[in-house]
C-alpha cells in the first residue's frame, strides 16, 4: 500500500511537471532528484510516515508554485528565484528528516 502511495505521487508529479518542464527544466530536474532522496529514505527506513507526507507536501507546494509562475507564460527571474529558494529549503528539510535520530523499525 505504502508503495503504491509513493509510486501514485511520483507519477502525480510526473505527469504535472510536464507542462512546467519548458519553464523551469532546473527545476523540475531537480525536484525529480529530490523525490528520489524521499523515496529512498521511506525505502531505507530513515523517514517516518509522518516526515514523508510532511516532505510530499512541501514538493507538492513547489509544484503549485511552478505551475503558477509558468501560468501566464513567462517565468520570471525573480519567481524562478523564489522556486530556487523553496527547493533549497527543502533539500535541507529532506537532509535533516532524514538524519535525525527517527527511524521506521
Amino acid at each position: 500500500m505504502k508503495k503504491l502511495l509513493v509510486l501514485m505521487a511520483l507519477v502525480a508529479i510526473g505527469l504535472t511537471s510536464v507542462t512546467a518542464q519548458t519553464a523551469t527544466p532546473r527545476a523540475t530536474k531537480r525536484q525529480f532528484k529530490q523525490q528520489a532522496r524521499i523515496h529512498q529514505g521511506v525505502k531505507s527506513g530513515e523517514l517516518t510516515p509522518v516526515e514523508k507526507r510532511r516532505l510530499q507536501r512541501q514538493q507538492m507546494r513547489i509544484q503549485h508554485d511552478k505551475r503558477v509562475a509558468k501560468s501566464d507564460g513567462v517565468v520570471t527571474r525573480s519567481e524562478r528565484a523564489r522556486i530556487a529558494r523553496e527547493q533549497n529549503r527543502a533539500s535541507k528539510r529532506i537532509y535533516r528528516m532524514k538524519h535525525n535520530d527517527r527511524t521506521v523499525k
